[in-house]
């Protein structure tokens, strides 16, 4: 195993990990981004369960199982494709950068993991 993908996927496994913990607490941050982009406020659990298994499946890959970090790694790349368009969609470009910043980790992971 690559050790710059070991580094970039614990990166982003961290980070995905306090993102899910905001929207499982719904912080009120999430919430008022959320409001922001036209998520519903029901909508918040399970966008924050999806990163947890993205974490999840991130964890697996670095621990032996490369398949499923590679689609946990597309997955969450493809999750925060989908936050961007919401923001661009909303017009709301204020804190654009931290779904940015999630999507260059998750596809620097995805493209670590092909190599």
């Amino acid at each position: 195993m690559n050790y710059l993908y070991t580094v970039v996927a614990g990166l982003t496994i961290l980070a995905n990990a306090g993102a899910a913990a905001g929207d499982f607490a719904k912080a009120g941050f999430v919430l008022k981004t959320a409001d922001e982009v036209g998520v519903a406020h029901s909508w918040v659990p399970l966008l924050g369960a999806m990163k947890a298994l993205a974490v999840l499946g991130l964890a697996l890959g670095l621990l032996g199982v490369p398949l499923v970090g590679t689609a946990a790694a597309a997955g969450l790349a493809a999750f925060f494709v989908g936050a961007i368009v919401f923001h661009v969609r909303a017009r709301v470009f204020h804190n654009i950068a931290a779904p940015v910043f999630y999507l260059a980790l998750a596809a620097a992971s995805l493209a670590l993991s092909v190599q």
